[in-house]
Order: C-alpha cells, then structure tokens, then sequence
C-alpha cells in the first residue's frame, strides 16, 4: 500500500438493514485497527486496540431499547446499537454525523465536497435510452401508495394530503 506511506487511510461502511458497521484505519500501511461488528454475526473482526470513542459503547453506557408498540420483541443481540456506534466513528474519525442530533462543532456533512464517477458500457444504452426506460417504468407503477404501521405492528394504507 504505497500510496498511503506517510497517510492514514480509513475506511467506514455502515448497512442499516442488517445494523451492520465497519471500520479500519491503516496508519503508513499498517492496520491499526478494524472493527466489524452486526446483531446476527456478532464480532466478524476486531483488531487492534479499541479506540476512545468506543468505550463508553463496550462498558455498557448506550444499551438498546426496545421500540414502544412493537410486540413480542426479543432482547438485541449486542450490548450496543452497531450503527449508533458507527455515527461515533464519523464523528471522531471525520468530524460529522449523518444521523442523530449534530454537535454544534460537527461539520455539516452536507457541506463534504464528494466526487462521483459514472461507468458507461460503451457498447450499452445512451444515458438518453436509460433515462426513456426508467420513465417508461415509472408510468407502468402508477402512482405511490403510502402505508403507517399500527400500534400491533401492522401496517395500514393511508391517503396523505
């Protein structure tokens, strides 16, 4: 990993469908430390030192809670929510957090120039034949429907405003 001599490089992933994090930080090319972590695999990885932000998740101060109105809920598997943790590390490790409440010193994340890169097969549909396909898929949908979940965990269509 040459190109990060003299660079810490750091990866972060977090799935909130499966409450799935992960995080590595490689300092000159050597990993320091990587955690993967999710309710139905438990710890897949967990290498090198624990960092300052994490304590206070493996000494038991953020439990899970159960969801008001949700039967028959059984007890989460970790101590901790994977993902709450995960907004820590982008707090300590980039200084934001996409979901929850912003310190007021956190940088907007919004704010986070990103680049983005478009792959195009060259021998594919034009980005102009792409566009007319998903526009002609959207009409076949028809139009949105909206659901809220009731109190018995149901779910029931509503008409919005």
């Amino acid at each position: 990993m040459e190109a990060a001599n003299g660079r810490a490089v750091i990866l972060h992933a977090m799935h909130s469908v499966v409450d799935w994090l992960a995080f590595a930080i490689w300092i000159d090319g050597d990993l320091v430390r990587s955690l993967s972590i999710s309710p139905d695999g438990g710890i897949q990885e967990n290498i090198g030192e624990p960092l300052s932000f994490e304590a206070p998740f493996w000494g038991g101060e953020h439990p899970v809670e159960r969801t008001p109105g949700w039967p028959n809920q059984e007890p989460y598997p970790l101590s901790f929510h994977p993902l709450e943790l995960g907004e820590e590390a982008l707090r300590s490790l980039f200084g934001f957090v996409l979901e929850g409440f912003p310190d007021p010193e956190d940088v907007d994340a919004s704010e986070v120039p990103a680049h983005g890169f478009r792959l195009l097969d060259p021998d594919g549909p034009t980005p102009e034949q792409r566009q007319a396909e998903r526009d002609a898929l959207i009409v076949q949908m028809g139009p949105p429907r909206f659901f809220r979940m009731q109190p018995d965990g149901s779910m029931l269509e509503v008409d919005l405003p």
